[in-house]
């Protein structure tokens, strides 16, 4: 009899993580070993179960899941790691192969791609979703731009940087003040300012400046 790969699922959207519930029960090669709805959890569970591979939401709360990937590469590094999301930016798909990501699948291409993604990802694959595949560039470790956004970047005040970097990685505004140990109003204001310093307008430009820092890298 074939082993089953364990996997653990992780989404802070309770109708999507039974629908991926649901398509992987249907599979026999599958055993759900754990599901978690925020980041912090979904951790802790996978430190726990130390399952083959994990599925995890980009945007959940605690620590958004390029945060636990970064974690699992240095704890768990065996644990294969694919991430769900809305987000089809580049900047998004580079930040997540730079913290050994290997499958990057748009949520609302799931129900056929998830399963594709994850054989492909246990067998020691990459798997980019093919609606977005032409976006990836390859992760530039150390990487610097020099010229404008390096004098925007010494324009800005250290408080204003530190914002802007937890923000590319995904954190609310009452996440970074619970952080900082400031109100959520100090860093509302800390963003707009470098924000508009920077001539960001979205936080794709945000994590599309990040990345082009090497902040993502650092943190």
């Amino acid at each position: 009899m074939t082993k089953k790969a364990r996997i653990v699922l992780a989404d802070d959207h309770p109708i999507f993580l039974a629908g991926l519930r649901n398509l992987i029960q249907r599979e026999g090669d599958f055993e759900i070993v754990g599901e978690a709805t925020s980041g912090t959890a979904a951790l802790s569970l996978i430190r726990e179960k130390r399952p083959d591979i994990v599925a995890l939401d980009i945007s959940m709360p605690g620590l958004n899941g390029i945060r636990v990937a970064r974690k699992l590469a240095d704890e768990c590094p065996a644990v294969r790691i694919l991430l769900l999301t809305l987000h089809e930016d580049r900047a998004y798909i580079t930040q997540a192969l730079q913290v050994g990501v290997r499958g990057y699948v748009l949520k609302r291409s799931a129900a056929g791609s998830l399963l594709p993604a994850l054989r492909a990802v246990l067998t020691g694959g990459l798997y980019i979703d093919p609606t977005i595949a032409s976006n990836v560039v390859p992760p530039a470790r150390g990487h610097r731009r020099h010229g404008t956004n390096a004098t925007l970047v010494s324009e800005l005040t250290a408080r204003e940087e530190e914002v802007l970097k937890l923000t590319a990685l995904g954190l609310s505004a009452k996440e970074i003040a619970t952080q900082l140990g400031v109100g959520v109003k100090s860093v509302e204001t800390f963003k707009a300012r470098a924000s508009e310093k920077a001539g960001l307008r979205t936080r794709a430009d945000i994590v599309r400046f990040a990345a082009t820092q090497g902040w993502l890298e650092d943190l």
